[in-house]
């Protein structure tokens, strides 16, 4: 898929979709919860922001990777956590309020940590060529357009029209959805012959990283004496990346649909481990009852 109306147009317009929808249930109060909890979200931010890259950088510097699907596999440990990690806190009896609150602080702050980690990670991987195709200003530019402009927009229908926000937002999630799955079976289709061979070397990557992940962001918080509900919410958190971003900044911005396939397969697969959470979070939520 050559840069065309899907990857140019139709992908970037999903994740707006998505961060609006994120937007219309957000409030101020949501920001300063930093205040309130600030070890449980600095642990979260940790793990999310530094952790997990280092991680990633850990895994696919052993394992035998081709390039395209080492720096695809990055770009999602360097993404922010997603939206859908909100529901499935919720879903998991997890804290809510601190996962609302760590989706929006990694969504702003890796507008800033995206584009320089991002271009050193071409650079090592891939030479100097490619990392000169990600420029860090410009890229920085899209990332704010389609990430922070959408939530602020959001935010701000919630707080002076909350009715047309609450009416707004399940549409805006449908919507959001409906793009992400014509995105994802568009390229899917694209690499259908390859597609066997992609999954069988980014599959056993994929697993460690959102296995590990996801152990170090529930077992930091059993580390620093936060409740299970904060464990579970930050477990979620770490593991469930946004796909979405990931697909956008390797087919959209680098222009490299190869770069994509470790997201799709990440998007994918991090759903059946964010079920086992839930499944755990809800056992012992009826434990305590």
């Amino acid at each position: 898929m050559q840069a065309n109306f899907f990857t140019n147009i139709l992908l970037p317009v999903a994740l707006g979709v998505l961060m609006l929808g994120m937007g219309l249930g957000l409030i101020l109060a949501d920001f300063q919860r930093i205040t309130r909890y600030p070890k449980a979200v600095l642990i979260g931010l940790v793990n999310q922001i530094i952790i997990l890259p280092i991680v990633g950088f850990i895994i696919v510097s052993l394992l035998p990777l081709r390039p395209e699907i080492a720096v695809g596999l990055m770009i999602v440990a360097i993404c922010p956590s997603g939206p859908s990690s909100n529901v499935l806190t919720y879903l998991a009896k997890g804290d809510v309020a601190l996962s609302v609150t760590l989706t929006a602080f990694s969504s702003i702050i890796t507008i800033f940590t995206i584009p320089f980690l991002a271009s050193f990670i071409l650079q090592h991987f891939m030479g100097e060529s490619a990392a000169i195709s990600l420029p860090i200003g410009s890229t920085m530019a899209q990332i704010f357009l389609i990430i922070v402009l959408p939530l602020v927009m959001g935010m701000t229908i919630r707080h002076y029209f909350p009715l047309l926000a609450k009416s707004l937002e399940p549409i805006t999630n449908r919507l959001a959805v409906i793009f992400l799955a014509v995105i994802i079976c568009l390229l899917i289709l694209r690499e259908w012959q390859r597609l066997p061979l992609f999954i069988a070397q980014t599959g056993l990557a994929v697993i460690i990283l959102n296995t590990i992940a996801s152990l170090i962001g529930f077992f930091s918080g059993r580390l620093f004496q936060l409740t299970i509900a904060q464990r579970i919410c930050i477990a979620i958190e770490v593991g469930i990346q946004s796909g979405t971003l990931a697909i956008a900044i390797t087919a959209g911005l680098l222009k490299n649909p190869d770069l994509a396939i470790p997201a799709i397969v990440y998007s994918l697969w991090m759903y059946v481990s964010a079920f086992i959470a839930v499944y755990y979070g809800r056992k012992k939520a009826a434990l305590v009852k």
